[in-house]
């Protein structure tokens, strides 16, 4: 039995739905907004979270309100059926990959309230032991880069572990800072993005300097042109992809056969697609790892949970939400994260 059959014929009743809009000014230098979807059913309610980057679809949203026709009876395979031949977005959405992350939100509301109102949680369910959670935590260190982001939250934190995005202004100051600290697992080079305000060019003597310092750190995204593609030949055992991977038809589109490979639940949208992946990976011994889009609510403990029955061991980017902010207040969890799953339904803590 594949994984998502194992959840394909839950049933679900849907009675109604609400929405919350969420905001939060986040580490990256943004303002940070997402949105609530609440599903109501049989005197339960499933939560997902709308991770669409864009404000304006946000805004947009939250001013319509619930107009999305999804009352009924359905099982989870034909909620998803039904979800697919709506229109999500009153107007279109400021990027195509948006689609997928509302798509994501109602598939995990309904996921939730379908687990809910049969009184099991998600890992029952899969016949899969929750874990501990490795996390690493993400962070861009600002322009002109400084060490101070890293450093403060170590002095904190003392056993965090980065993820970090290189930018053509790192110099080998800060470099050797960074090594000093011992504490960076992965560098994302953004080599895959275009047309947003975290893009990066395909620097040569910026990917020689950093895979250079940083031996054992997975290399994340590179922009493969000819002459970065020969210098990292010698590396590919620890190059892992984020940004392109939609689709199991994306992973077997790569360049070379991956070691580890970012399946992170919004980006593949539905639970089906996500689902499949894992099980694609598993059967493959393609390392998995997750990621998140700056959650602000329930979103957050969803990707934890998937990560804690699907992937626990991996340099997850599933830090708890409170490391998003510039200065982390004390008290938040370390890694690796006691699993906390819910009693019913798919949530996490």
């Amino acid at each position: 039995m594949s994984t998502y059959d194992r959840v394909a014929d839950l049933p679900l009743r849907i009675e109604g739905y609400d929405l919350e809009g969420l905001v939060q000014d986040v580490s990256s230098d943004f303002e940070r907004k997402t949105t609530i979807i609440r599903l109501r059913g049989d005197g339960e309610e499933g939560l997902g979270e709308d991770v669409v980057y864009d404000a304006v679809d946000h805004e947009i949203a939250q001013r319509a309100g619930p107009v999305l026709d999804v009352a009924g009876d359905w099982t989870m395979r034909s909620f998803s059926e039904h979800l697919a031949g709506l229109q999500l977005f009153a107007e279109p959405a400021q990027r195509d990959v948006s689609q997928l992350y509302r798509v994501w939100a109602y598939e995990s509301a309904a996921l939730d309230l379908a687990l809910r109102q049969a009184g099991e949680p998600l890992h029952a369910v899969l016949d899969r032991e929750p874990q501990p959670l490795t996390f690493v935590v993400s962070l861009r260190l600002g322009e002109p880069p400084s060490l101070e982001p890293v450093t403060r939250r170590l002095a904190r934190y003392p056993t965090l572990r980065f993820k970090l995005d290189p930018t053509v202004s790192w110099d080998d100051e800060l470099i050797a800072g960074l090594l000093s600290t011992g504490a960076v697992d992965s560098v994302d080079f953004k080599g895959l993005y275009v047309g947003t305000i975290v893009d990066q060019p395909a620097d040569p003597a910026l990917y020689t300097r950093v895979i250079e310092a940083f031996p054992d750190a997975w290399i994340e995204d590179p922009k493969l042109t000819p002459e970065i593609d020969a210098l990292l030949a010698p590396h590919r055992e620890r190059i892992t992809w984020d940004a392109n991977i939609h689709s199991i038809e994306d992973i077997e589109a790569l360049p070379f056969a991956p070691r580890m490979v970012n399946l992170k639940p919004s980006r593949l949208g539905a639970i089906k697609p996500l689902f499949d992946a894992y099980d694609y990976a598993e059967q493959r011994a393609i390392g998995a790892y997750g990621g998140g889009q700056f959650e602000l609510g329930v979103g957050r403990g969803q990707i934890q949970y998937l990560a804690s029955i699907f992937h626990p061991d991996t340099p997850n980017d599933t830090s708890p939400s409170g490391f998003h902010v510039m200065d982390p207040p004390p008290g938040l969890p370390s890694s690796p994260l006691a699993p906390a799953p819910s009693a019913t339904g798919f949530r996490w803590g």
